[in-house]
């Protein structure tokens, strides 16, 4: 018995804190639809405050919300994708000592 393959899990969870960075560098790509369109909303009713003179600490509040949200959110899946890696190896090493206490010896 081999060592369980993970490689999948591993490259999702890499994939996911590629994602997590660009977030908090305030990069759009990683956003789902959602997130993606209260930012948008939020920058642009930011803009239009400020264009009309008016404060815009509501829609930086917003804002800063949204990004926040979708970092948790990332974070979530990080700490899930890790878990189930976790529950594969320690499956594949109960299966291992499983095979070897039934040995012939």
């Amino acid at each position: 018995m081999g060592k369980p393959d993970t490689r999948r899990l591993d490259r999702a969870i890499r994939e996911a804190n590629r994602k997590l960075e660009a977030v908090r560098e305030r990069e759009l790509w990683p956003l789902d639809g959602r997130e993606r369109r209260a930012i948008l909303r939020a920058a642009a009713s930011g803009s239009y405050r400020t264009l009309r003179g008016r404060s815009t600490d509501r829609t930086d509040q917003r804002l800063e919300s949204a990004w926040l949200s979708a970092e948790t959110r990332l974070i979530a899946e990080i700490t899930a994708l890790q878990t189930e890696r976790q529950r594969v190896v320690t499956e594949a090493a109960t299966a291992k000592a499983a095979k070897k206490s039934s040995g012939w010896w």
